[in-house]
Formats: structure tokens, C-alpha cells, sequence
């Protein structure tokens, strides 16, 4: 058996001993800590989804949502930023394919007379076995090269691998990422829409009580011209008048102001918003109180902060596999001559293969340092997913609760604005009569304002809140 050189030996047993001081100290496998339980259901019941029909049927709403799908900026960054994810996924699939460049090189070397390739070149120059051809120019010696050279590191370790997933992690982020931005763009445009909805209304409102007293100051004029009412009784009434005529300009300003926050969402410069007149007054259908799981689970939040969550676990394990030896394999194939005459010629092919094996010695610290910060970034992202299941479950029972008391409270605020118009038609009998005073009236024609107003802020409160709802189901 045919023993290697004792200085081949030697290096070996130095690599191999290198080799195992950093296997020793590659660190061990990150372990998180216990995930929150997540329950199969919140309750026995299940979501009725035919709830949201009535708030997303609006086909002025459907309109604007379509143009803002298309034309919002966020959402046009938001595609950029997927197809950033996207390249960089290619990339990391094709990491693991070896590198071929295509090369036509040439160059000169002025060897010394005392060097291994000086003396070399001279006494080959010498030798009676080699033709004229064969001699080698010297003073300078030309070098010319036209082929191939390659170079490729073998995934011993899984390193490429886990690169690879960590891009493909990231790319599914992103389009989480979007998919949650389309979501948010969705529930702003209806929320939008439905506060100009409920403005509408509003208006509608404070134009018939603005008839309603204005009718109530001629009735009040009249009765002075009698004699049966003083001029603090005209005083009061055209007061109220004139307060709720200024009320009528807040809410027009409102109407400008909301529209222009819309347009601004819809990507376009201020513009009228058409919408459908609101005369039915009614709200949308109680919802069931249960939500399956699998449906919360599938927000867009959650779905990213879990992409996230595996694209740094990922990273840890390339960090970690970065501590072992790496095998690199660089071939080459072409046509290398020192004359540029004989380049092409059958005798110039050349080829050849190198494979080294390095390991890391002296960047231990560089190492582990890098392998500490993807751990430290592995396990906020694992918090960080803890957190949003946690406030998905929040978000969405406190939202179904607001839903359930703002259409109860819509059902008595109705019975009470309806007790108290018959109350101003009351009021108005009875000042004509002579058996109330003004300030009956103007309480009445106050209260039943108040109460109309909060009755359409309340069905404003209904339908948001199916629209939070809608968004914090991830618009499932």
C-alpha cells in the first residue's frame, strides 16, 4: 500500500483538525418557546358571510372599489414590492447552479531568470522534443485563453437551501403584505363612502327640520301679531332656526372633506363621489357570533407574520450552516496557448477541474455574531406572530360586539325618534291651542333633530362595523 508524502499527511491531519474545532463550535438549533393554544372555534355557531351582501352591494361602491384596486399608489408600490420578492426568489432558486462564464483572456508575464517558470521556460526551450512551434516566447511570455470557466459550490449542508426558502418565505410575505393592503384599501373606501351615505342623510334631515322651523316662526309671528305671543318667543325660535342652518354648513363641509379623502384613496385629484340615495333607513342583518379558526387564521396579517416567521427561521439555518466546510468544485474547458496563431489549433484544447474544501477558522466570531442576529430576528418574528393571533382574536370579538350593541341601540334609537315626532306634532297642536308654551315647541323640534341625527350615526356605527369586520377577517 503506497503511503502519501509525510508533508501531505500533515496537511491533512491540520484540515481535519481545523475541520473539527469549527464543527464544535457550530451552535445548536434554535427552539422557540410554547405557541398561544389556539382553539377550533371561538363558539359552537359559525359566521353567516351573507351578512356583509347588503353593505358591499352598493353599486356605486363596487365602482369605486374596482378604482381604487387599480389606481391606488400604496397598492402600485405594494405590487413593486412583490416583484422585488419575486427576482429575488428566482435568484435564490438558481443559487445552487454552478457558475459558467465565458472568457477570452489575454495577457504577458515577464518571468524573472531565477524563478521556477523562468528556468523552466529556458530549458524546455532547449529541449531537442519539442518542434518550433512548441518553443516558448519569452520577454514577455503572452498567455491567450477562449473558453469556459465555471465555479460551484456543492449544498453540503443545506445552506443554498435554506437561502432558498427564506426568498420563497419572503415572496409569500409579500403578497400577503399586498393582499393585506387591498383589504385595508377595500374597508377605507367603504367606510368612506358610507360616512358621505350617512351625511347624505344628514342633510336631508336638518333641511326638514330647517322647514319644520321655519314653519314654526311664521306660526310664532302670527300669533304675535294677535297678541297671543311675545318677542322672546320669535327670538327663540328664529335662534333655533339659525343654528341649525349653520349645522347644515358643517355638514357640507364634512361632505367636501370626505369626498376629497376618497379621491385621494381612489389615486385622482378631487371630484364629485356619485352614491345612492339612502331612503330605506335600514341596516344590515344581525350576524351570528361564532367564527371558525380556520377563517381568522387565513388574514392576511397573520399569514405574513407567519411567512415572516419561517423566512428568519430559514435564515438561522443557513447562518448555522455557514460554521461547516464548504466544498467548491471550478472547472474550465477552452482552447490556451502562448500564440495567438496557434490558439484554435486541435492541440490548444485545455481543461481542467479544481475542488477545495474550506472551512472557517479565524471569522468563528464574525460567525456567530451573524448566527446570534438571525436567531434574535427568528424569535421577534415568532413573537411578533404570537401577537397578531392574539390581537386578530381581540380585534374581531370586540368588533362582532360593537356590531351587535350599535344595531340594538339602531332598533331603540328608531322607537325613540318616532315617539318624539309625534311629540312635535304634539307640541305645535298644543301651541296653537294655547295649552303649551314656546319652549315646549322648541325642546320638542330640538330633541327629535338630536335624535335623528344620532339614529343615522348609529346606522353609520352599524356599517362600519361590519366593514372593521370584514377587514379583520382578512376580507373573507
Amino acid at each position: 500500500m503506497n503511503k502519501q508524502p509525510l508533508h501531505i499527511r500533515k496537511g491533512l491531519y491540520v484540515l481535519a483538525l481545523a475541520t473539527g474545532v469549527s464543527a464544535c463550535s457550530v451552535p445548536k438549533h434554535i427552539t422557540t418557546p410554547p405557541a398561544v393554544a389556539i382553539p377550533e372555534t371561538t363558539v359552537t355557531d359559525t359566521l353567516d358571510i351573507k351578512s356583509f351582501a347588503q353593505v358591499f352591494n352598493d353599486p356605486h361602491l363596487k365602482s369605486l372599489i374596482d378604482t381604487a384596486m387599480a389606481a391606488n399608489f400604496d397598492l402600485q408600490a405594494a405590487s413593486q414590492r412583490v416583484i422585488v420578492a419575486q427576482s429575488q426568489l428566482r435568484m435564490a432558486k438558481n443559487a445552487w447552479l454552478p457558475t459558467v462564464n465565458g472568457v477570452i483572456s489575454a495577457g504577458a508575464d515577464r518571468y524573472g531568470d531565477y524563478t521556477l517558470n523562468g528556468v523552466g521556460n529556458y530549458d524546455t526551450n532547449l529541449s531537442p522534443n519539442i518542434d518550433k512551434d512548441q518553443r516558448i516566447p519569452t520577454s514577455p511570455t503572452p498567455e491567450f485563453f477562449v473558453g469556459f470557466r465555471s465555479s460551484w459550490e456543492i449544498d453540503l449542508w443545506g445552506k443554498v437551501r435554506a437561502q432558498k426558502d427564506a426568498s420563497l418565505n419572503r415572496y409569500l410575505a409579500s403578497t400577503e403584505g399586498r393582499r393585506l393592503l387591498s383589504t385595508q384599501v377595500v374597508a377605507g373606501v367603504a367606510t368612506m363612502y358610507y360616512d358621505l351615505v350617512a351625511l347624505d342623510h344628514e342633510l336631508k334631515i336638518i333641511h326638514r327640520n330647517i322647514g319644520l322651523q321655519e314653519a314654526a316662526v311664521a306660526t310664532v309671528e302670527v300669533q304675535k301679531a294677535g297678541g297671543r305671543a311675545t318677542e322672546l318667543a320669535v327670538q327663540q325660535f328664529k335662534a333655533q332656526l339659525l343654528s341649525t342652518k349653520a349645522l347644515e354648513n358643517n355638514i357640507k363641509q364634512q361632505i367636501v372633506a370626505t369626498e376629497n379623502q376618497l379621491n385621494a384613496l381612489l389615486g385622482r385629484l378631487p371630484q364629485p363621489i356619485q352614491r345612492t340615495v339612502d331612503t330605506t333607513n335600514s341596516i344590515p342583518p344581525a350576524i351570528h357570533k361564532g367564527i371558525p379558526v380556520t377563517t381568522l387564521l387565513r388574514r392576511p396579517d397573520i399569514q405574513q407574520a407567519e411567512r415572516n416567521l419561517a423566512a428568519t427561521q430559514a435564515d438561522v439555518k443557513a447562518a448555522r450552516a455557514a460554521f461547516f466546510p464548504s466544498l467548491t468544485v471550478t472547472p474550465y474547458a477552452g482552447f490556451n496557448a502562448f500564440k495567438a496563431g496557434l490558439l484554435f489549433q486541435p492541440a490548444s484544447i485545455a481543461w481542467g477541474a479544481l475542488g477545495g474544501l474550506t472551512t472557517p477558522i479565524f471569522n468563528q466570531k464574525q460567525l456567530q455574531s451573524q448566527f446570534n442576529i438571525n436567531k434574535a430576528e427568528a424569535m421577534t418574528a415568532f413573537y411578533r406572530y404570537q401577537q397578531t393571533i392574539v390581537d386578530g382574536y381581540a380585534e374581531v370579538s370586540s368588533v362582532i360586539s360593537k356590531v351587535e350593541n350599535e344595531q340594538a341601540t339602531w332598533q331603540l334609537k328608531s322607537e325613540e325618534v318616532a315617539v318624539l315626532r309625534d311629540a312635535v306634532s304634539t307640541s305645535n297642536l298644543l301651541f296653537t291651542t294655547g295649552y303649551a308654551n314656546y319652549l315646549e315647541v322648541i325642546t320638542a323640534q330640538k330633541s327629535v333633530l338630536e335624535a335623528e341625527l344620532t339614529l343615522v350615526t348609529t346606522r353609520r356605527n352599524v356599517y362600519q362595523g361590519m366593514i372593521t369586520l370584514y377587514r379583520s377577517l382578512g376580507g373573507n
